[in-house]
């Protein structure tokens, strides 16, 4: 019998791949469940319940989650995992692999404080082993409801939350923020006075995304020029995969992608695989106007942290700068640019 493996880690592991391939919310929950469920299980009784049969009997562990289990007590790779990691993906091009190594960061992801599917610390380890230096926490402002957006006390709470994690951190920096929802006027769903303490500010429409040309055009404007916005987040809307498929919102993008270079706002490039947010031809535009960007997973989920690949692929085809991609650069520089 070859060495044990950690069966914990080996089901985190599959959650992972799960959620970097956009599989269903459910079978993830399933293997993180039971992963949570194990983690503090002392090994030898772990090894007692996978010898007589009775992990199934334990609550959040099922019959596939129980059988991957025993198969990393016995040293074997999970069959279910070794099927995962062979049909990870294709070989990223030379340019996309560039931009992707010159990332340190992300500027925009959520936990379970809002709609997000785990909890900070949990984000911010899976950011650390894919070897980032930094993330920015951005769950939701108070209008968005459905998404359990943060009022203002929950934020501050949170503000709190990040400055006692980066107290035990010395490799990797948990800056604070927020995506903020543009209001149908422009102006931002959170009190100035908290925006400005944060350390980023993604700001997103998210509502009547139907709105006529004209009127939403005013309405990005407005958000642009407010001088807490650092990132306009996911800026058309759109939804191409799933069952929320959705039309791009009609602004004008030449005088938006202006004010965003006129402003030091960059674009975001979302690489959620059912947004790949904007389209080639504004982000072509986009560059053209002399914008900055950012290059972000919109992660909800830990393994979706690895979508920045998506975003990568589209901003090489473009012409995006690396240069002019803000999370490429250090953390301090990050920083210096959003004050």
């Amino acid at each position: 019998m070859s060495e044990p493996r950690d069966a914990v880690a080996d089901l985190r592991r599959i959650a992972f791949l799960l959620e970097r391939a956009h599989e269903s919310t459910y079978r993830v929950r399933a293997f993180r469940g039971a992963a949570a469920v194990l983690r503090d299980k002392d090994p030898d009784e772990l090894t007692r319940l996978s010898l007589s049969g009775e992990l199934v009997r334990l609550k959040g562990v099922g019959e596939v989650t129980a059988r991957c289990v025993v198969e990393s007590l016995t040293g074997e790779k999970p069959v279910y995992l070794r099927r995962l990691e062979a049909t990870e993906g294709t070989p990223l091009d030379e340019a996309t692999e560039a931009l992707l190594n010159a990332l340190r960061g992300d500027c925009h992801s959520h936990t379970d404080a809002s709609d997000g599917g785990s909890p900070l610390r949990e984000m911010v380890d899976t950011a650390r082993s894919l070897g980032h230096e930094y993330m920015v926490i951005t769950d939701h402002s108070p209008r968005l409801t459905v998404a359990n957006g943060l009022s203002a006390d929950r934020l501050r709470a949170q503000i709190e939350q990040v400055a006692e994690l980066n107290a035990e951190l010395d490799d990797f920096r948990v800056l604070t923020g927020i995506e903020v929802d543009i209001l149908d006027d422009g102006a931002l769903d959170q009190q100035e006075g908290l925006l400005a303490q944060l350390d980023v500010v993604v700001a997103s429409v998210h509502s009547k995304l139907r709105m006529p040309k004209r009127e939403m055009t005013e309405r990005m404007l407005t958000a642009v020029a407010n001088p807490h916005v650092d990132v306009l987040g996911h800026c058309t809307g759109r939804m191409v995969t799933g069952n929320r498929k959705r039309p791009e919102s009609e602004f004008d993008a030449d005088a938006v992608f202006a004010a965003c270079a006129e402003h030091g706002v960059a674009v975001e490039v979302n690489s959620r695989p059912e947004r790949l947010d904007p389209p080639k031809r504004l982000l072509r535009l986009a560059v053209e106007a002399g914008c900055d960007f950012t290059i972000d997973t919109d992660a909800h989920a830990p393994g979706q942290l690895d979508w920045l690949s998506n975003g990568c692929e589209r901003a090489a085809r473009c012409g995006v700068p690396t240069e002019r991609v803000l999370n490429t650069w250090p953390v301090e520089d990050l920083l210096g640019r959003a004050r």
